[in-house]
């Protein structure tokens, strides 16, 4: 009797106090998705389960509308900033080969949900919940939910996708890593082997890999007699490097784009060891006399990118080299170190290390802020900009053949437009991208704030599915797409496209958007082979699904709303 009367105390108070409910839920999300089984883990997808188990004790036990609507806002803008550059790049060069890969295994995936529908009696927003939850994608889960509120579904129709992606998601994840652990034991994979033999990379092609920048001392040998400047070289060979220093004869100097190297040279580059090895072996050999040691004349500082006169702006269009006599040799963003180009474009709180005379450190300090307060501070302008224009851009309807309308709601509106957004960079005085610690705290906090929104609301008709046996369906149809899904992208990538197993994997990985996958991939391929695949379709794997997710719903609907 006192139990009972604690309980039910206690669901008052919850029930009661949303705030409290919240973090109650995200802090046990947390605890949950740090469980690991088999070197996987839900991670932030935790809080979901959390959620629904929370929602699963009593129907009062749910977060107002505006908690999710609004995490979900700030997710998927902050992904799409981030995105932007690398959506853009990824529709060219061997990119769109991948792309159109993960395109035909997402409209595959939705046939197969089809089918469930017309054979397994699922309801339609059932079939999108398994749909989005087979390739786990949150924002794709978030639109479905947000055209059938527009519709003026029921808060039971409403809690259906979520009940079909709650069951499929565990399964998806554990069905891909499955999936790639068969098929490497049984093709006999050799990562390394197939890694040095990838015949898909092509010239100018980024390096997003996150290989660890070095520099390297070359010595210019005799048999080296072309007259290109440097910045001709760098092209014509396709070399994802940059050279800092150059001492010829007993002087130094700094290296611009207008250099020609001339044998005897001792020349500083500065890259990954893949792409050092070969400019070395075109150049001549590796010195053994190291200009870096040297810091005399020249000299290195890292300073953060915080003042206007940089953020947001091309490295050409800057011109270090005029100003101030300097230039940049290695930029790092969270923790990543970048090669940096003369298109590259400095976002807020950008570590960058600048070269130049001793002398003139102070100048280039000052030059580029080097305030890690300011480099850290969110626009709030910029920042709700563009959020509003995401939001407006999301209810704008889109006709589509068959007298058939859709909206991209509030997860593809923000996202769209920060893609748009975050390749600009910059619109005269207004930067649009985000310091990278704010970017990832905020992109945090809204999918820990739409998980839990979302799981409580749908907890209990969570539990009611499961407990009245109607979930057996929803994890049958799982398992299908999965499967399909999986294995069809094995097999098409690597025996008919004939894409390296490492980057394959990471193609899986975007193309679940599942950082668990990624991270099981990195594992066994033991290189940064899955992050290149991984960088490469996110972008459009997120959009595709968005989209395709709510034209299937549209589809089983009828045309309806």
């Amino acid at each position: 009797m006192i139990f009972e009367q604690v309980a039910s105390g206690m669901v008052g108070l919850f029930a009661t106090t949303p705030l409290l409910l919240l973090f109650v839920v995200a802090a046990l999300g947390y605890l949950l998705g740090h469980i690991h089984v088999g070197g996987a883990s839900l991670g932030v997808a935790g809080v979901l389960f959390a959620g629904l188990a929370v929602g699963a004790i009593d129907p009062s036990l749910r977060l107002p509308d505006l908690i999710y609507q609004l995490g979900l806002v700030l997710f998927v803008y902050t992904v799409g900033l981030s995105s932007g550059t690398a959506f853009f790049t990824s529709l060219r060069g061997r990119g769109l080969r991948y792309n159109l890969l993960v395109l035909a295994i997402v409209l595959v995936a939705a046939g197969l949900a089809s089918a469930a529908y017309f054979t397994l009696g699922l309801t339609a927003p059932q079939v999108a919940g398994v749909f989005t939850g087979s390739l786990t994608n949150t924002p794709a889960l978030a639109g479905v939910v947000e055209y059938l509120k527009l519709t003026g579904a029921s808060d039971l129709t409403l809690s259906e996708p979520v009940v079909g992606y709650s069951l499929a998601y565990p399964v998806s994840v554990l069905g891909m890593i499955l999936a790639i652990y068969t098929a490497q034991r049984v093709w006999h994979i050799d990562y390394r082997a197939e890694a040095g033999n990838d015949v898909h990379k092509s010239n100018g092609d980024p390096d997003i890999s996150g290989a660890e920048i070095i520099n390297r001392t070359i010595l210019v040998g005799p048999q080296y007699q072309s007259r290109q400047t440097i910045s001709d070289l760098i092209t014509s060979q396709g070399w994802d490097l940059m050279f800092s220093r150059l001492r010829r004869g007993g002087s130094l100097a700094l290296v611009s784009g207008k250099t020609v190297l001339q044998p005897d040279d001792l020349v500083t580059a500065v890259g990954n060891s893949a792409e050092l090895d070969k400019a070395t072996a075109y150049l001549g050999q590796a010195a053994s006399r190291h200009l870096e040691a040297d810091r005399t004349e020249l000299d290195f500082r890292r300073v953060y990118a915080s003042s206007s006169r940089v953020v947001g702006r091309r490295l050409r269009d800057i011109d270090l080299p005029g100003r101030l006599g300097a230039i940049v040799t290695r930029i790092r963003r969270g923790d990543i170190e970048i090669v940096p180009h003369g298109a590259t474009v400095l976002e807020p709180g950008d570590a960058v290390r600048v070269l130049t005379t001793n002398e003139n450190i102070p100048k280039v300090s000052a030059f580029f802020g080097d305030s890690y307060r300011m480099a850290s501070e969110i626009d709030i302008l910029s920042f709700s900009l563009g959020i509003a224009s995401g939001v407006l851009l999301g209810l704008l309807p889109i006709p589509l053949p068959g007298g058939i309308t859709i909206t991209l709601g509030l997860a593809g509106g923000p996202l769209i437009a920060a893609l748009v957004l975050g390749a600009l960079g910059r619109t005269g005085p207004i930067v649009w991208t985000l310091p990278f610690s704010a970017n990832l705290m905020l992109r945090q906090l809204g999918l820990i704030l739409f998980l839990a929104g979302i799981g409580t609301r749908s907890g209990f008709v969570f539990y009611s599915t499961l407990t009245s046996g109607r979930g057996y369906g929803v994890l049958l149809a799982g398992v299908v797409i999965v499967a399909f899904a999986a294995f069809t992208t094995l097999w098409v990538g690597h025996r008919l496209m004939r894409i390296p197993m490492g980057i394959l994997t990471g193609i899986m990985a975007g193309m679940q958007t599942q950082p668990a996958t990624l991270a099981f991939a990195l594992q066994q391929s033991n290189d940064e082979q899955p992050n290149i695949g991984y960088s490469i379709v996110y972008p459009i794997a997120v959009i595709a699904k968005i989209v395709v997710a709510q034209l299937l719903l549209v589809w089983l609907l009828g045309g309806s709303g």
